[in-house]
């Protein structure tokens, strides 16, 4: 038997699938480690019978042996991300190739995979397995694998037919995230040459009519939901401030309703800590008569262990025959899909969640709080039915929700900066973007700009074609300007330098800040600090980090989140692999020579060249050629304000910030990237008259770097 055959298939002449489906738990062997079934597995496979897809697993296969493409609308608790892989692999319709699941989320795919990892009894890493950004546990043995939309978008590029895959399940179809409706068109396209790929699309509230018009005559197959009734609570008037409203709902919840615990949707990590520690101290001022409550949060960054505490049991009563404890999961919207959590009685809803946002005429791209669509209320007010009838509180008006919220999440590919979509397009050989098949085309100003930004990264030439640079830049999972920016630091002599910084910019931030040890926290952040600023404090924080051996003790004393330096230096070794891989140098310039740190800056400014913002007269900050007003993130460690700097992000809240900001010189601008600084092209401002004296005083004219090649 090969590694990857189904150890499903019966030899036997007269054997249909529906015939070779669980023969393995007749046998009592497990077929695929040839070990006898574990009693857990015995308990977990009672369970998965009382979920509603089980009884239509027969139709499912039928209508999959027939179709290429089938859309499949389960309801919440109907058990359509565990169940149907299995019964993709355990029918035998893949044969000797793997089943991939897409997940949006990462959190989703990792817990995901080590729940179907116990139902099938094997070792999450071997026939089960997942994959994520920078974080690959799989095997040879694989055979069902779950993984992020953006990570199977990527490997198509290096197997542009997917040809190890004999079934693509798209799981939660109706987040429309940027990579999943990228994957609509390239499957689409695909289907004619691998008539033997299965295509599987999968929501809890798909809309239908547009998938099934999308791939033309797909058939639906609708499963309904494990789920009990749900009364639905609306305030009678809008709510001044959410955060405030959904501490006060827990607070009534847990002093007045029947035991069950209590989902709490909010926006991110900070607000959900905050409101843990607030609603913690106000049921400890209650007294020891009220019950126990656990607040638990839950964010696609915090560290793995303490987001499987969600599954634990509620606490237990303070005294014999005492109330009854419960959990109280404070979560994004991470949980409201593929994360299902058993128990959960009540559901607030605030209406909130963090979306990407981007504007194209300022090259603007931020995470806004912004309001959530009907759909996803649904799903939210869906997780409280699972156990017995719940109850979902949603903090705005009835009247809000039918009429101020839109139907269906508005689609991430029409709100975000394209550029790596179109870089990954262009390495997949696909040319013709205008063309190209999207449910929903982007707008041509946000396609624009996507090329003009890979042009001035030298990524394309001018008529549109990918360069030999670009051919580099799009094997890194990363934004176009960080893949230029370690492509060329060699050049620079600071490749491992830039190595660090940009996998401490590719993971949560670093630095811890209590609200309740603000200032220790603060002091032990001033010993990193660089005085040219925030990328070279990253710099500072990694190298530390390793010359105290990884030490996390270190870690917490100085306040630095232990798990976010693990994934950086897990990150940058992958970073480094593909490097070794590309033939790039990994080198470095003596420490304490006069240009160790002017090397690693004219790096940076080779990736974030337009990402500068020049210091007015006024004392305020405008980006170059957008003329945004900006002012440094107060989170900066720059104690002074330099004339120019560089920015990774820029984050709109109260005021247009600019966040993990660096002091260069608008010499190296002009030098790196003169025709970005073509003064030809230049809006009139304080900046375009400083880049005009130094270009008077240039006596020489330098190499363009940015549109060479290595």
């Amino acid at each position: 038997m090969s590694k990857r055959e189904n150890p499903y298939v019966s030899q036997s002449p007269g054997s249909t699938p529906k015939k070779r489906m669980f023969s393995a738990v007749q046998a009592n062997l497990n077929t695929f480690t040839g070990l006898p079934y574990s009693d857990k597995y015995y308990d977990i496979l009672e369970k998965r019978k009382t979920l509603p897809i089980w009884e239509q697993r027969e139709e499912i296969i039928d209508c999959v042996q027939k179709h290429q493409v089938v859309l499949l609308a389960g309801e919440t608790g109907s058990g359509k991300t565990t169940q149907i892989p299995q019964l993709l692999v355990e029918a035998g319709i893949v044969k000797d190739k793997m089943v991939g699941c897409t997940q949006p989320r990462r959190v989703a795919a990792m817990s995901v995979a080590r729940r179907v990892a116990e139902e099938m009894d094997v070792k999450l890493g071997e026939e089960v397995g997942y994959t994520i950004r920078f974080e690959d546990l799989t095997s040879e043995k694989t055979i069902l694998k779950y993984l992020t939309d953006g990570m199977l978008l990527r490997e198509s590029m290096a197997d542009p037919l997917l040809e190890r895959y004999g079934a693509i399940i798209l799981d939660e179809a109706h987040e429309r995230t940027l990579a999943t409706d990228v994957l609509f068109g390239l499957l689409k396209e695909m289907l004619n040459s691998r008539p033997d790929l299965k295509v599987v699309v999968m929501s809890a509230t798909l809309d239908t009519q547009k998938f099934q018009d999308f791939f033309i005559g797909a058939p639906l197959i609708k499963v309904p939901g494990r789920t009990f009734p749900v009364d639905i609570f609306y305030t009678p008037e809008p709510e001044k401030d959410y955060l405030e409203a959904s501490i006060r709902t827990v607070i009534q919840i847990h002093t007045c309703e029947e035991p069950g615990d209590i989902l709490l949707f909010l926006t991110g990590e900070q607000e959900i800590e905050d409101a843990c520690k607030r609603i913690t101290n106000e049921i400890a001022s209650l007294g020891d008569n009220v019950a126990p409550l656990k607040c638990l949060p839950l964010y696609s960054s915090l560290p793995r262990d303490l987001q499987d505490r969600i599954f634990d049991p509620p606490p237990k009563s303070r005294t014999p025959g005492g109330p009854i404890g419960r959990k109280c999961i404070i979560a994004t919207n991470i949980a409201e899909t593929s994360i299902t959590i058993d128990g959960v009685v009540y559901v607030i809803d605030p209406g909130f969640s963090k979306q990407k946002v981007y504007n194209p005429r300022i090259r603007v791209e931020s995470l806004l709080v912004s309001p959530i669509s009907r759909a996803s209320a649904q799903q939210r007010a869906g997780r409280a039915g699972r156990t017995r009838p719940g109850k979902a509180f949603r903090l705005y008006t009835e009247n809000s929700f039918k009429k101020d919220l839109a139907p269906q999440t508005y689609p991430e590919i029409l709100r975000s900066n394209l550029g790596s979509v179109v870089l990954q397009l262009k390495k997949l050989g696909i040319d013709d973007l205008v063309h190209f098949d999207f449910m929903d085309p982007p707008a041509p100003e946000t396609m624009m700009r996507a090329l003009e930004l890979l042009n001035y990264l030298g990524a394309l030439d001018d008529e549109g074609n990918l360069t030999p640079l670009g051919e580099q830049m799009s094997e890194f999972p990363l934004d176009p300007q960080l893949s230029k920016m370690l492509i060329y630091s060699a050049r620079f002599n600071c490749s491992s330098e830039i190595l660090s910084i940009t996998a401490m910019l590719s993971v949560p931030n670093c630095f811890i800040r209590p609200k309740d040890s603000q200032k220790q926290a603060d002091e032990a952040k001033s010993k990193f600090l660089h005085k040219e600023g925030d990328h070279l404090t990253l710099l500072n924080v990694y190298h530390a980090y390793k010359t105290e051996h990884d030490d996390p003790k270190w870690c917490w004393d100085n306040f630095l989140n232990y798990r976010s330096l693990v994934q950086a230096d897990s990150v940058r070794k992958q970073l480094a692999n593909i490097m070794q891989r590309l033939q790039v140098d990994i080198n470095s310039t003596v420490f304490g020579h006069r240009e160790y740190y002017p090397n690693i800056l004219k790096a940076l400014c080779l990736g974030f060249f337009m990402q500068v913002a020049h210091l007015e007269k006024q004392g305020n900050y405008l980006t170059v050629k957008d003329n945004q007003v900006v002012h440094l993130h107060p989170s900066s460690g720059l104690n002074f304000k330099p004339e120019w700097v560089i920015y990774s992000e820029f984050v709109l809240t109260t005021k247009n910030y600019i966040r993990v900001t660096t002091s260069v010189k608008a010499e190296w601008l002009v030098e790196l990237a003169p025709h970005y600084y073509d003064l030809s092209n230049f809006p009139n401002c304080e900046a375009k008259r400083v880049l005009e004296r130094i270009y008077r005083r240039s006596t020489q004219s330098t190499p363009n770097l940015a549109h060479t090649s290595i």
